[in-house]
């Protein structure tokens, strides 16, 4: 289970996200980036995050660690924008928190250099989860202590908003040539080679269980929370073994709309 923590202080709200994350201090003195179950993405979101955030770690990709974190939203009554008000009285009661990385810059290519090496285990992370939202459009990358962190994963496992389909997710490609690391040419297969064989069953259900049962509770379609779990792993498990040979690199297309869902850019409709 993910440490538990208590918030204390409401601090600012993160507007560069569509989610608006708020930076929240918490009862063990750490400051967290919190993700709230009332923004417009709902607990699939914050679903997201925590397998996608303990999966990236297990395989040695960096990533923010992650906390369960209780919401008095009383603590964010001198806010005087009323949106983060709504926002806060609507996400009471457990919400997801990331380590905050002080002093972190966003991911810049003509600034930062990535091997080929680390591009590729990304962009091979990136297919396995289907990620739609790490492009030249918006990175969700930072540098920290001059490496580089993975940040932002609510756009990922796309198959949980439609169950009927997961199983099918495992022969989707991706296409990478819009990702923020398509231009350090990253080394797919050799990632592929390395990082496959750890996504086991075994693992993604080691990941699963960090996922709060509050957030499985009552899912269509499932008894209950430890038979959702099941399901990522029955989705991923079979993916990873080859998703490297579906993934595309082409020319990037700077002059086509994001590919992210609607629910995601706020711009209306849902993920298939």
């Amino acid at each position: 289970m993910l440490p538990e923590v208590t918030a204390t202080r409401y601090v600012t709200p993160l507007r560069e996200g569509g989610s608006l994350p708020g930076l929240v201090e918490a009862d063990d003195l750490g400051t967290y980036v919190m993700k709230f179950t009332g923004a417009g993405q709902g607990r699939k979101s914050l679903i997201a995050e925590v397998l996608c955030g303990q999966l990236a770690r297990h395989l040695g990709l960096r990533a923010p660690e992650l906390v369960r974190m209780w919401l008095d939203p009383v603590i964010g009554l001198s806010e005087p924008d009323e949106e983060v008000q709504g926002l806060l009285k609507a996400s009471g009661g457990l919400n997801l928190g990331m380590d905050f990385l002080p002093g972190s810059l966003g991911f810049d290519p003509l600034a930062y250099e990535v091997s080929p090496q680390e591009a590729g285990r990304v962009v091979w992370f990136d297919a396995l989860v289907n990620n739609v939202d790490r492009s030249w459009r918006n990175p969700n990358m930072v540098v920290w202590h001059g490496d580089l962190w993975l940040i932002d994963h609510g756009a990922t496992l796309i198959f949980h908003h439609n169950w009927a389909g997961a199983q099918k997710a495992a022969d989707r490609p991706y296409d990478a040539s819009d990702h923020a690391l398509a231009p350090f040419a990253p080394d797919v297969a050799s990632a592929a080679a390395d990082l496959a064989p750890e996504v086991t069953e075994e693992l993604l259900d080691r990941c699963a269980a960090d996922i709060p049962d509050e957030w499985l509770t009552d899912e269509p379609g499932f008894t209950d929370p430890d038979e959702v779990r099941a399901a990522y792993s029955r989705a991923l498990a079979p993916r990873a073994r080859t998703i490297h040979e579906r993934i595309t690199l082409g020319e990037p297309s700077k002059d086509r709309p994001s590919q992210a869902p609607g629910w995601l850019t706020g711009k209306g409709g849902d993920a298939k």
